[in-house]
């Protein structure tokens, strides 16, 4: 092995500590970590191409031999990147150099001066009140998956879980007398979330009688389960929900996220606090959940230019 193979596996192996410790300490979900990983690996290679050999060849991994010259030129050559996904990088190569830093691995932080960059309000993409209805009729509730994916696409309405919790929920986290759910978002941060009859009504038939058709004979704890008897995953709600978006007549773009959007721009629609949004949702700080008075705005202004006598068009 050379000494820049050597450097590159002693590379990894840092970022491999780093994302350790991310998840298991600081709580942040394997696909987080994952992506804190891919930025590095990413920041490690270009490094190598930059820093002399002469430096590599002292048995170091080039990340420890960055400086803020060196990430600043980094950054600059990833300006083609949407804004949020270079604050992402960005985000990531602070916190790493941070943890160095703190556990003595440098003396001095290179990241530290590393500023975001701009980026203009992006309303989120959501979908109108009737085109959700459109799309809880889609499912069939002839069929053990039908009735599934409706209790599925219910509950998340009804409770704006992100996908991964949607998807990760333990049949024991749910309590259909109660109407509530018990949540561990990101973070490992439980919350408590109330659910509506349609979403409670939708799980209990899917309790009666899909899950068991569904597992057969096998014991799984997920509450959601495909027919292989295994929990559903991502990417197949992910194209279930685009699936039933096209029999429903949904032609603007739909994911998961984009039903948690909808969850919350309703509410906040229909007058609810901001506070309350944010802890249904699960957000640190509130002024992630203030993006949806924006929406709520855009829809006023909207509703203003389409019926007010003076707003029409001659």
């Amino acid at each position: 092995m050379n000494g820049n193979d050597h450097a590159q596996n002693l590379g990894e192996n840092l970022i491999d500590s780093f994302c350790s410790k991310l998840w298991l300490e600081d709580g942040l979900s394997q696909l987080t970590a994952q992506a804190y990983r891919s930025d590095l690996l990413l920041l490690d290679q270009w490094l190598k191409n930059k820093i002399p050999q002469t430096e590599i060849l002292k048995g170091k991994p080039s990340l420890l031999h960055a400086q803020t010259e060196h990430l600043r030129n980094h950054v600059h050559d990833l300006l083609d990147l949407k804004p949020s996904s270079l604050n992402r990088k960005i985000s990531s190569y602070k916190r790493f150099y941070l943890w160095l830093n703190e556990t003595q691995q440098r003396l001095d932080n290179p990241a530290a001066e590393l500023h975001s960059a701009k980026q203009g309000l992006r309303l989120p993409k959501t979908l109108s009140e009737e085109q959700v209805k459109s799309l809880m009729t889609a499912p069939s509730p002839q069929t053990p998956e039908g009735l599934r994916d409706l209790a599925m696409l219910e509950l998340m309405y009804a409770s704006g879980l992100r996908v991964t919790e949607l998807v990760t929920l333990p049949q024991q986290a749910i309590d259909l007398e109660v109407g509530a759910l018990k949540v561990t978002g990101k973070g490992n941060k439980e919350r408590l979330v109330p659910m509506g009859e349609p979403a409670i009504l939708a799980i209990a038939a899917y309790l009666q009688s899909s899950r068991p058709a569904l597992l057969g004979a096998r014991k799984h704890e997920a509450l959601f389960v495909t027919h292989f008897g295994q929990p559903m995953t991502r990417q197949g709600f992910w194209k279930n929900i685009k699936r039933y978006a096209l029999i429903a007549g949904i032609d603007s773009p739909i994911s998961p996220h984009v039903l948690r959007h909808a969850f919350a721009t309703h509410l906040v629609n229909h007058g609810a606090d901001l506070r309350v949004v944010q802890l249904l949702l699960g957000h640190a700080d509130i002024t992630t959940t203030q993006i949806y008075t924006h929406v709520a705005q855009k829809r006023l202004k909207d509703i203003l230019e389409k019926h007010h006598p003076l707003s029409q068009k001659t």
